[in-house]
């Protein structure tokens, strides 16, 4: 992916340097409508379930609906984030969530509204989200440069918290004044701005020189990347135990507005915009708390303080002091998920960010519906302020996770390394031949063997992450200074797609590697096909288009 000609001048520091480029600055405010919409349907959602059924497992099922779809296909999302032009799949999303809103206004308009459709059609409007999702987060990337890119994805989570901090009070004047039908309308008018921004998105797609992946595999890669980078999985553990525990505030807070606080719609509004101050409050100094903390020491920090927030408002019966109450969590909550976000998406190279953020997005947003159900079948037991205590008490021992998946440290993303030549060969191959051995030999002197075999297992896991597999380090018992590494990838195209995946700071291990090599002669390396024959094409006189490239 080439970066357009706008993204190559300098700009100001801060939080708000990349809005100096005129195609992400658009994108924003247009993003900007979209989450007020957003917000105002869930108000409207979330309110008009609580008149229809006094059960808090259905009100806390609106949550769920609008989530869950993330969780069910954000691997598939993600994977034609990365096969497909960003930003059409966005437009397509944006498309499935416009008729879901469009279909909710029409249904409540006609009287025709019920608890189970309500949740069908919000599972309609998540699913468009969800395909969105991946898209929208890896193309932040293709509109900044990537020393911008903490910033802008602190800016996205800014865009966010402002229409929170005023959607649900806008949200709650609507439906009180004019019902829940016109708050799924207004939803539907602001998908428009969004669309016309991506229609203006001039995006620059550099093509590969290799055929795109099927769905299938695509998938397949992105999880065997996930599960061979020890810093995502963690981080992507710690979202869903953090959204399993902490969703219960959000996913009651309808609750919260009747049953402790004897409000209405207003009340609620009013209840979520404070929680969305915070939240602009808590984005505006994430990048003050990366200077001052580490990750580790941050997160822990907004969950004890999550804690604390969470206990307060199910111990006050005062609007004003949950309120109070409440910005502070929704400070500290933005806060974790910023971290949580960035963390990701400067560990993954650009060939498989929208993958990463995919399965980040799927533990959030799992995390957040598997919880609000849990919740409400807990309220419904025993009471929204008891439940919301058990919640806080399960807040205050999140930090002992740090122990055994302490947060990755957050560094610069590790850009793509230029492309590598294919290399010769004389046996005509096709992109399908395969299995693929691979073998290199190391000379290494005896007293580095330890040092090197600790580096190799550094390098294992690069090469299972971009698509090896069967990997194994051997060590000659009768030639001792001598190592083979080996590895098997499944066609000589996986093995082309393998060789160029790789980032600068794999390519600078798989150096640190090579450094340890004494002798005169490089490190050898043989190439082998495993299954011969049924695998190639025998007839020298007809040369095959894949080997004839080379």
């Amino acid at each position: 992916m080439t970066i357009p000609s706008e993204l190559q001048t300098p700009s100001a520091d801060g939080i708000t340097a990349p809005l100096h480029y005129p195609t992400f600055r658009r994108i924003w405010l247009a993003s900007l409508l979209s989450n007020l919409g957003i917000l105002i349907q869930g108000v409207g959602a979330a309110w008009a379930m609580t008149e229809m059924t006094s059960s808090a497992d259905k009100v806390a099922l609106v949550q769920t609906a609008l989530l869950l779809p993330v969780m069910l296909i954000s691997m598939p999302a993600g994977a034609i984030a990365d096969m497909y032009d960003r930003r059409i799949v966005t437009l397509v999303a944006l498309s499935i969530a416009l008729c879901g809103a469009t279909a909710l206004t029409a249904l409540d308009l006609s009287g025709l509204t019920t608890p189970n459709l309500l949740l069908v059609l919000c599972f309609v409007v998540g699913g468009g989200m969800a395909l969105m999702g991946p898209a929208w987060s890896s193309s932040v990337s293709e509109q900044v440069p990537a020393k911008m890119l903490p910033s802008a994805v602190a800016l996205n989570g800014i865009s966010y918290n402002i229409a929170r901090s005023f959607g649900p009070a806008v949200g709650g004047i609507v439906v009180a004044t004019a019902g829940a039908g016109a708050a799924f309308a207004i939803n539907a008018l602001l998908y428009l701005p969004l669309t016309v921004a991506l229609f203006l998105w001039k995006r620059v797609a550099e093509p590969s020189r290799l055929p795109r992946e099927n769905l299938s595999r695509a998938m397949v890669s992105g999880v065997r990347y996930i599960a061979n980078s020890p810093s995502i999985k963690i981080v992507v553990a710690r979202t869903m135990i953090t959204g399993l525990v902490g969703s219960g505030l959000q996913a009651l807070m309808p609750i919260v507005a009747r049953d402790l606080l004897h409000g209405g719609a207003q009340t609620y509004g009013v209840m979520l915009g404070a929680f969305g101050l915070g939240a602009v409050v808590g984005a505006l100094n994430i990048s003050e708390m990366r200077r001052r903390m580490s990750g580790e020491a941050a997160v822990r920090a907004c969950t004890l303080s999550m804690s604390g927030a969470i206990a307060a408002v199910a111990l006050s019966h005062n609007a004003i002091l949950t309120a109070a109450a409440l910005v502070l969590a929704g400070a500290v909550w933005t806060i974790v998920w910023t971290l949580f976000n960035i963390g990701v998406q400067l560990s993954a190279p650009r060939w498989v960010a929208g993958r990463s953020l995919a399965a980040w997005q799927a533990s959030f947003c799992g995390g957040l519906a598997i919880g609000s159900w849990g919740w409400g079948r807990l309220t419904d037991a025993v009471g929204v302020d008891i439940t919301l205590l058990i919640s806080a008490a399960l807040m205050l021992l999140l930090p002992l996770l740090g122990r055994w998946l302490c947060m990755p440290p957050i560094t610069e993303r590790g850009e793509d390394a230029e492309m590598l030549a294919d290399p010769k060969v004389r046996l005509p191959l096709t992109y399908r031949s395969g299995p693929l051995v691979v073998e290199l030999e190391y000379r290494v002197a005896s007293e580095n063997a330890r040092a090197f075999h600790n580096v190799m297992q550094d390098v294992q896991l690069y090469r299972q992450r971009n698509g090896a597999y069967g990997w194994s380090i051997a060590r000659d018992i009768a030639d001792p200074e001598l190592w083979t590494e080996r590895y098997h990838c499944p066609t000589w195209l996986d093995y082309l797609r393998q060789r160029n995946r790789w980032t600068q700071s794999e390519r600078a291990l798989d150096e640190q590697a090579t450094a340890f090599h004494i002798g005169p002669e490089p490190v050898r390396i043989r190439r082998m096909l495993e299954r011969p024959f049924g695998s190639v094409r025998w007839k020298e006189d007809v040369p095959d288009r894949a080997a004839s490239a080379l």
